[in-house]
């Protein structure tokens, strides 16, 4: 039997604004075994040029990607929804062990089961490097706080 994990679809432009929102928080978190959870057992995805099944690879990649990209903020923007379908735009500002920043770009296509877990995610990301003086997301670690200016508003 599945979780459900509301919003559910058939989504409207306010719960696919929630359910891109919840999904930001929760990879902010940078809980590879939270995360997992908001996807199906089964998940598929496609992130950059690196296909991945199931939780257990999502944990596993997750925590790789961690080890590489240090002090990772995120921000989603919804782009557009179907009945169970979303696509979302994002940047994210990260480092790597020499302390090189970059901010990554990208498009997400998610597919959602009835009880709101994703069973879909392609990715495509572009990293670009930038100067620390350059960054733009300057909150602790975790969540985005609320008032927070988003990708439109920071002309990203």
């Amino acid at each position: 039997m599945s979780t459900m994990k509301p919003p559910l679809p058939p989504f409207t432009a306010k719960t696919a604004e929630q359910k891109v929102r919840l999904a930001e928080d929760t990879w902010n978190s940078r809980d590879p075994q939270k995360i997992s959870l908001a996807y199906t057992s089964d998940s598929q995805w496609r992130n950059r040029a690196e296909f991945i099944r199931g939780r257990g690879e999502i944990v596993r990649f997750l925590q790789r990607k961690w080890i590489r990209e240090l002090d990772y903020r995120l921000i989603k923007e919804l782009w557009a929804f179907t009945s169970n379908r979303v696509a979302v735009r994002f940047a994210y500002e990260w480092h790597d062990n020499e302390g090189n920043w970059y901010r990554s770009y990208g498009n997400e296509n998610w597919e959602f089961d009835d009880s709101g877990l994703m069973r879909l995610r392609i990715a495509s990301i572009n990293d670009l490097p930038i100067s620390e003086s350059q960054r733009l997301y300057h909150w602790p670690p975790g969540r985005r706080p609320d008032g927070h200016q988003g990708l439109g508003e920071l002309g990203l």
